[in-house]
């Protein structure tokens, strides 16, 4: 029993991981699923999809690994953030799509709500903005637009959770709606000081309490899956949302340090220790990971389109067909051409919060082309960084150059995190193991196991790759930075 089995639950792909002993990576599956886009600026999954791309690609790992169920100590679990689903207590049938965290169909909610004096209390209480990125806001929209929807929450046969709750809920066969507390954070109705669900949040939203799951530690006995889906029983020990478990995974747990990880979107996190750190720049006070009731906080970046630009460079106008494509184009790009895309494909993340900008392209001339749309592409994400990192500093009080540590799928690419250091001037620092996100729900569960080493140990199992060094003269620097700027400011008055 010398075995992990990390479910990595994404926006676009579920993936089942194997670690062994040593927190090696012995198989893994993934599959993707449908989006859906039923109008503009809304995003949804079907709640199934999320659970059998789930359960096949878990199956699938297992068998790759050549193992069973009985070999497995623990599940760990990483998910999708703030995507809110909500479904029949008895049947467990959902009652509309999952709404994801992308989507922005409850702007005008959020303006309501900041016209009527709200924001401030948001802030105050959840470390969040009010901003439809956050659960809490599908969750009302839901309950005021599915017919019957409050009647029957209110009446006790509706819950609600995110995607670790709906997964835990399925896995266990309805025995336990539980989540964590970084999924809890993210809610916009946890109270982050108070370490409970807050009762004027859910008045302010007109949630009933009663939908809510019970909060557990990131490390925590969460239930057990059911030997129907894996071939024997296997306990549940440890919960993360994504960024915090690449937090985790990125052994980011001293003050001061910081980690970015590039899916979908990109986020970055950076440790404030045992208090929260009220940001005066709109970025969000959230909570890093929870040990032993006691919170660890962290101020939070969000960038809503990263690896997501490459899919449109690929899906949307078609000018490549595969990711590893853009290194290869953007290294031929025209270096006379300055082509600065903002990628607010569905609003500007942190620090702008802006969600009704849209996407835009400065600079086109005659010569541009795929080269100079797939330079624009990456840079975008440096570019986004920075922003996010000028932010921290300006509220953690630290001006130095601190190493960043990256992750997930773009960091793959050396050109990115190049440009990545010479826009920010400092050093960006890429691990051995990529799969940060997975391994850091791995080491919850596994270490409540009994299989893996305490928190001073995992940290010294951290290995760095490679280590990219700015090597951008300052002029250049600052002229991409400025013209970026004037490209953001443009974006969102049109």
């Amino acid at each position: 029993m010398g075995f992990i089995l990390a479910i990595d639950q994404g926006t676009t792909s579920s993936r089942g991981i194997i670690f062994d002993d040593k927190l090696q990576i012995v198989a893994s599956d993934q599959e993707e699923f449908a989006q859906h886009f039923p109008a503009s600026g809304w995003v949804e999954h079907d709640c199934n999809d999320l659970l059998t791309t789930t359960l096949s690609t878990c199956r699938a790992a297992i068998a790759k690994a050549g193992i069973s169920a009985v070999d497995i100590a623990a599940i760990g679990i990483t998910n999708q953030r703030e995507t809110t689903l909500v479904w029949d207590r008895a049947t467990g049938e959902p009652i509309h799509n999952a709404i994801v965290w992308q989507d922005r169909r409850t702007s005008e909610m959020c303006q309501t709500l900041k016209a009527n004096g709200h924001e401030a209390e948001v802030t105050e209480r959840t470390g969040l903005l009010l901003d439809p990125y956050f659960s809490g806001t599908k969750l009302a929209w839901i309950l005021d637009t599915v017919k019957g929807a409050r009647a029957r929450a209110e009446a006790g046969e509706l819950i609600f959770g995110t995607v670790d709750s709906w997964l835990i809920w399925n896995l266990t066969g309805g025995a336990r709606h539980v989540t964590d507390a970084t999924n809890a954070a993210r809610t916009m109705l946890y109270d982050i000081r108070e370490g409970c669900w807050s009762p004027q949040m859910c008045d302010i939203l007109n949630v009933p309490m009663a939908m809510l799951p019970e909060v557990l530690d990131c490390a925590a006995d969460f239930g057990v899956a059911k030997a129907e889906f894996f071939g024997a029983d296997i306990p549940i020990l440890g919960v993360a949302g994504d960024q915090q478990a690449a937090t985790i995974g990125q052994a980011c747990f001293e003050p001061g340090m910081l980690k970015s990880t590039y899916g979908t979107g990109c986020f970055a996190l950076l440790n404030t220790g045992d208090s929260p750190v009220t940001s005066n720049n709109r970025l969000l006070t959230t909570i890093a990971y929870q040990l032993d009731g006691k919170p660890t906080y962290a101020l939070e970046g969000s960038i809503f389109v990263a690896g997501a630009v490459v899919q449109w460079l690929r899906d949307g106008i078609k000018i490549i067909e595969g990711a590893a494509q853009t290194q290869a184009l953007a290294e031929a790009a025209d270096e006379g051409q300055d082509v600065v895309m903002v990628p607010a494909f569905t609003g500007l993340g942190a620090p702008y919060w802006n969600a009704e900008c849209r996407g835009a392209i400065f600079g086109l001339s005659r010569g541009s082309g795929p080269e100079e749309f797939a330079r624009a592409a990456l840079e975008s994400v440096g570019y986004q960084t920075r922003d996010l990192l000028e932010a921290m500093q300006a509220d953690w009080g630290s001006s130095g150059k601190t190493a960043l540590r990256v992750d997930g799928g773009m960091s793959a690419s050396n050109w990115a995190m190049q440009f990545l250091s010479d826009i920010l001037d400092a050093p960006v620092d890429r691990p051995n193991v990529l799969e940060t996100t997975a391994m850091g729900a791995a080491w919850l569960a596994g270490q409540r196991a009994n299989v893996y080493p305490d928190m001073q140990g995992f940290a010294q199992t951290w290995a760095l790759e490679k280590r990219f060094n700015a090597d951008m003269s300052a002029d250049t620097r600052d002229r991409k930075y400025a013209a970026w700027k004037r490209a953001v400011a443009a974006a969102q008055v049109f």
